[in-house]
């Protein structure tokens, strides 16, 4: 489960790239994916849920879940989507599998977390091999590249930050709960946004953009958002983290595959030094519980 759901995470951006090709605007095909999966989303959390009783929302738990809506699933994606436009799936996915490299920064500087070793010697390798990823989008994408790399470093942080923010949360709701409240505010989010930008966008859009939207939506969010959190509540978060090692390699795959992407040595090399910094991290207990 952890690994299916970790390759149809990373489908999400060739999809996103072949919508792109139909002129479809960021703000309208986040909409569409946010509004397609929220029901899906209440529908997974009604049959697993059942009627088991629910402790009581306070209104500073509302807050905090708006709170996490937006920068989790709403802002995060948002950048990953306007990132998209400029930058290849490849590279995409591996700035966004250093996630746990920002939780680890943001709790040294903010919350007073050691950082060891092995931890440091990791996060280096990490970002050496994102380096030698983003000189061939470089290379291939010109200037440009470096506008997408920092808007999907921009959503890795969103994300970092979203996730260490809802672990007290987790606890206390359930992650199950968490997910689908928070991916209702950000469709809330998503659906204030188009409207104010171009609200005719969601009814004007090319067949294959609804299509490609019910897919994105379906098997590429939901799908494998419960497949992972089943895989953590079986074999433990550790064992669904290392699993997640298959994302970036299906990422540039299916970017070679599908978008005819440069898969080059150079790429080849900086993906296999991110994916063994991370695969060190998840690894080491004390990264995972940081």
């Amino acid at each position: 489960m952890a690994s299916v759901g970790a390759v149809l995470f990373s489908g999400k951006a060739v999809i996103i790239k072949y919508a792109y090709r139909y002129g479809v605007s960021p703000e309208a095909l986040l909409a569409l994916r946010m509004l397609l999966a929220l029901p899906m989303f209440w529908c997974v959390y009604w049959f697993f849920s059942g009627n088991n009783k629910k402790s009581p929302l306070s209104k500073t738990d509302y807050l905090k879940l708006i709170g996490l809506g937006f920068i989790g699933y709403f802002f995060s994606s948002y950048l990953d989507f306007l990132g998209l436009q400029y930058i290849s799936v490849g590279l995409e996915r591996i700035l966004l599998y250093l996630t746990p490299t920002i939780v680890i920064l943001i709790s040294y500087f903010f919350m007073q977390k050691r950082i060891t070793r092995l931890q440091w010697y990791a996060m280096v390798i990490g970002y050496l091999g994102v380096m030698l990823v983003f000189l061939q989008d470089v290379g291939s994408k010109g200037d440009s590249a470096w506008l997408g790399a920092l808007l999907v470093f921009g959503s890795t942080c969103m994300y970092a930050a979203y996730l260490i923010s809802a672990g007290e949360m987790v606890n206390r709701i359930g992650s199950m709960r968490l997910v689908t409240y928070a991916t209702s505010i950000s469709a809330i989010f998503s659906a204030i946004q188009i409207g104010l930008h171009q609200p005719s966008a969601l009814f004007t859009q090319l067949p294959q953009v609804y299509w490609l939207s019910l897919v994105n939506a379906s098997i590429c969010t939901v799908i494998p958002m419960f497949l992972i959190m089943i895989a953590i509540q079986r074999v433990g978060s550790s064992v669904t983290a290392q699993a997640g090692i298959l994302g970036p390699l299906a990422t540039v795959f299916m970017g070679w595959y599908f978008l005819d992407e440069i898969m080059s040595l150079m790429q080849i090399f900086g993906m296999a030094l991110v994916v063994a910094a991370m695969w060190l991290l998840v690894r080491n207990r004390e990264a995972i519980t940081s």
